[in-house]
């Protein structure tokens, strides 16, 4: 039988329509991510947590809408994407390095943020205490344990007394370092030599002013001085100074060698604290985290370069020998 359709039947198919796309909406999410400034460790961060999504079932293009900028190492570009991110309402915020994460808590107290590469979030004032916020804040430190660090680096330079330290005293995480190492190294027999770059353009002038002045440089997770890291080597091998640092990637450009953190697997780490807010969780609940696997990377080719010859024993421990 043929049956002229009415019009009533033309709406029940349209609801049944809307009906059947619905559910597919109400998955829908939305992340937006902000770097302060690109570098190696950021980026593995970024594509940690892109991949801990991935997994989970949250997909670019098919379930999840996703966002990244970079401030291109500009503060008050940090803070213009923060603006522009909390007006969009995405379902969470992911905020890599202090400034950056900085700038979005400022921007907003009901968007869920998620921090990831901060040293200390409660000394740069994203959290209250390590202990769940009660806010729309949670998140993952890259904090090291600096005595760790300290082993390392007489390892590789065993006669060291001067450790030279060339960081932004405008970023939190640096000058919480700074202030640790002013502690630590005289229990050492060792003392710090400070040199500011507030600019990443200042990084090789700031390390050609500790020439002369101390036995290694040490780097800490600072972004000024990790985006211009070769300016540093450059200095590091005319004047035959060693360069120990505490990120794993900074090996590859050049450093003697580093007991850091995997910044993927922080950014999966992250990424996993992502997936428990798109599924109801309130960040304000869950406690922050602090990355606990570290990996030892070699380079003895610029060991040699810098004046030093690595341990054997040291090379063989190491999770990557860069040649």
């Amino acid at each position: 039988m043929n049956m002229k359709k009415t019009p009533w039947m033309h709406l029940g198919a349209l609801a049944l329509a809307v009906a059947a796309v619905a559910p597919a909406m109400a998955q829908q999410k939305s992340v937006a991510v902000t770097a302060i400034v690109e570098h190696p460790a950021l980026d593995a961060v970024r594509d940690g947590v892109q991949a801990a999504l991935k997994d989970a079932g949250f997909e670019s293009g098919k379930n999840l809408k996703w966002q990244y900028q970079s401030a291109q190492g500009n503060t008050g570009t940090a803070a213009q994407i923060a603006r522009k991110f909390v007006g969009d309402k995405p379902d969470a915020i992911v905020a890599i390095a202090t400034p950056s994460a900085q700038a979005v808590v400022a921007s907003t107290k009901t968007v869920p943020v998620v921090f990831s590469a901060v040293t200390d979030p409660v000394v740069a004032k994203l959290l209250a205490s390590w202990e769940p916020s009660k806010t729309n804040v949670t998140g993952v430190s890259d904090m090291l344990a600096l005595d760790k660090q300290m082993e390392l680096l007489k390892q590789v330079v065993p006669n060291a007394k001067r450790v030279g330290m060339v960081y932004n005293p405008g970023e939190a995480n640096s000058v919480v370092v700074v202030k640790e190492l002013q502690k630590l190294l005289p229990t050492l027999g060792m003392t710090l030599v400070e040199a500011a770059a507030p600019r990443s353009v200042d990084v090789g002038s700031a390390a050609r002013s500790l020439i002369g002045k101390v036995d290694v440089i040490y780097t800490n997770t600072d972004n000024n001085v990790v985006s211009a890291y070769e300016a540093l080597v450059k200095v590091g091998q005319e004047a035959k100074i060693p360069l120990v640092a505490s990120d794993t990637d900074s090996v590859k450009r050049g450093a003697i060698a580093a007991f850091g953190i995997n910044y993927r697997d922080l950014g999966e780490q992250t990424g996993r604290m992502v997936v428990r807010i798109l599924k109801g969780e309130k960040p304000g609940d869950i406690k922050p985290e602090v990355s606990t696997k570290m990996e030892l990377f070699v380079n003895p080719g610029a060991a040699e370069k810098q004046g030093v010859k690595l341990p054997e024993a040291l090379v063989k421990s190491a999770a990557q020998v860069i040649q």
